[in-house]
């Protein structure tokens, strides 16, 4: 009898989606179950036609959108031509991840799973909708839902009798194995790197652009609260060409500092080299290591040793376990019944993978290097708005990085991986160079000369909108409004001087928010309010385009609200059609929005 096939596919943005499925994966090999885990855009969506057993899981990104690497898949499932019976040979279910604080919580995985049963699919489950904010996280949703998948799908494709369960205590073999080289290598890390200077083509995630830092210099006033740096890059012979909107992805590392620790407590040497080999066929090989490849290399620039581990990192680790005690701990932690202490040690405190592997010493040291990149994520790139235009700054790139830094109950305060380094990168010591690349963002700015752009951007939000002011005012544009929210003027009123020079020259209209400059705070929202004849004025009469752009919590919401107040006081339209006006805003791209977590 043949075992059974099961496709897992995933639409993930920050790694979670991806994590559950590749513990999908893993639960369905531990059953005997053939499995294939790709991402939604990498896989050919043609095929699914001939797919018996399909799982989806899926993030809900921003307001609603699916994440980056499942769009095209997107576009594709809901093309109108698609037939009513196009999936009817297939059983399928769907676990969606996202976040009850947002309006449209789990839109993407319940919007997925209706449009998979208007195509025949037939649904083993009602979806799962893992919950960001329940006090146990996503899993408090996932795990009863993945009991009951299994019985479904062993009910409907039982695996032979000669093909015994593996107990959850064994590892299942790992994807690669490092093949340790005797000879050490005569080039150092950097020229190791898949990156490059001076590339051939446009820079990629697999190949980007090593772009030198130019200034790294902080924009807000020492007694402001947070850190926010304005950073320029060189990036002369690099054939990157950008617009205004676009973003820029940019690779960080791991501190020095921390790289040592992590090779110390696994008693790895820094300066070793390794081939990969893939224990099985068809496994793709890591994007973006080289081979060969040394060990300083894996854990500085690939292994995201700063990230808070997920439940299937104690899985394993317990597996791998040699000591009894800590492996007593590991597996409680890896338990269902040990979701609750788990959140209080590590999601909780915010609680790194290094830190974890500092706390079990005995099991950290046993680790086999194998199972390393079944252990710990890869480092994933982090976008940033591009906040310059080229027709203002050739040959140059810039962004506005706010750095991430907050305290829990541990002693170290906790840091963002990639704001953090970059703060730390310092051009006036030496050539200091960032892997990068660009891709189209998701605001599309108007090309027509006379028509006018309402920008909405708070704080670092306005990262963007400095892109697009520049690209119009040098194109001879007129009509930007440019609403602005900040703190203080003195502390953090990015690009001040530069805003209030345009507007002499009669470019641009500001308009700011200033919330901690009065008794009662105030914010871009309640400017637009009142300023509603204008706002109604740009939109109704003169077909302007309204943009947004910051964090993506509740200013989205609290905006969209300020709208339709004034196309209802203003506009004298009732609620419904407000709403309605509001709907073909979006849907004919008068509406952009550009948010993040």
């Amino acid at each position: 009898m043949q075992v059974p096939q099961l496709l897992v596919l995933f639409g993930s943005q920050t790694g979670t989606a991806q994590d559950e499925a590749e513990r999908l994966a893993r639960e369905a090999r531990r059953r005997r179950l053939g499995c294939r885990v790709q991402a939604l855009d990498s896989y050919a969506v043609a095929n699914l036609i001939r797919e018996p057993l399909v799982v989806f899981v899926c993030a809900t990104t921003g307001q609603g959108d699916p994440p980056d690497n499942m769009k095209n898949f997107w576009r594709f499932i809901f093309r109108k031509s698609l037939l009513s019976t196009s999936l009817c040979q297939m059983d399928f279910a769907v676990l969606g991840l996202g976040d009850s604080s947002y309006a449209k919580f789990n839109f993407v995985a319940k919007k997925l799973h209706r449009r998979l049963l208007q195509l025949g699919g037939n649904a083993l489950l009602p979806p799962c909708l893992g919950d960001d904010q329940h006090e146990l996280g996503p899993d408090a949703a996932i795990d009863p839902w993945l009991e009951d998948l299994w019985k479904k799908i062993l009910g409907l494709y039982p695996v032979p009798l000669d093909f015994p369960e593996i107990p959850r205590g064994v590892p299942l073999p790992s994807k690669f194995i490092f093949q340790f080289l005797q000879e050490v290598p005569s080039v150092g890390a950097e020229e190791l790197n898949t990156a490059s200077s001076a590339p051939q083509r446009p820079p990629s995630e697999l190949q980007p652009f090593l772009a030198p830092v130019v200034t790294n210099q902080r924009v807000t006033g020492p007694q402001h609260f947070q850190d926010v740096r304005l950073i320029e890059f060189d990036i002369t012979d690099s054939s990157i060409s950008y617009a205004a909107g676009d973003v820029v992805f940019i690779m960080p590392s791991n501190s020095e500092t921390h790289t040592q620790q992590f090779c110390q407590l696994l008693c790895l040497d820094p300066k070793q080299l390794f081939m990969l080999k893939a224990r099985e066929p068809g496994v793709p090989y890591p994007p973006g290591l080289p081979q060969p490849c040394t060990v300083w290399q894996l854990v500085s620039q690939y292994l995201d040793i700063a990230s808070v581990p997920r439940r299937s990192f104690f899985e394993l680790l317990a597996c791998l376990s040699p000591h009894g005690l800590e492996r007593e701990k590991l597996l409680e932690f890896s338990s269902a019944r040990g979701q609750e202490e788990l959140w209080e040690y590590c999601n909780r405190p915010r609680r790194t993978i290094l830190e974890v592997l500092c706390d079990f010493p005995h099991t950290a040291a046993a680790i086999p290097p194998d199972y390393l990149l079944d252990l710990i994520p890869r480092i994933r790139p982090r976008a940033f708005s591009i906040a310059s235009s080229l027709l203002a700054h050739p040959r140059r790139l810039q962004i506005l990085v706010a750095v991430v830094q907050y305290r829990t109950r541990l002693k170290e305060p906790r840091r963002g991986l990639c704001s953090s380094w970059l703060a730390s990168l310092n051009p006036e010591q030496g050539l200091v160079q960032v892997p990068l690349w660009v891709r189209p963002g998701s605001l599309v700015f108007p090309e027509t000369p006379n028509t006018p752009i309402i920008m909405v951007g708070p704080g670092t939000g306005v990262a963007p909108f400095r892109a697009a002011i520049q690209e119009r005012v040098a194109h001879g544009q007129t009509g930007n409004f440019l609403f602005f929210g900040c703190r203080q003027r003195d502390q953090d009123f990015y690009w001040q001087t530069e805003w209030q020079e345009l507007e002499k020259k009669g470019c641009l209209t500001l308009v700011t928010a200033f919330s901690r400059e009065q008794e009662h705070k105030v914010y871009v929202q309640h400017r637009l309010r009142e300023l509603g004849p204008l706002v109604w004025e740009l939109l109704d009469r003169c077909g302007a385009y309204f943009y947004l752009a910051g964090n993506a919590k509740y200013m989205p919401t609290d905006v969209a609200e300020a709208l339709t107040s004034i196309f209802q006081e203003i506009g004298q339209l009732s609620k419904p059609d407000a709403a309605a006006y509001l709907a073909r805003l979006q849907q004919t791209l008068r509406f952009q929005t550009e948010t993040w977590a």
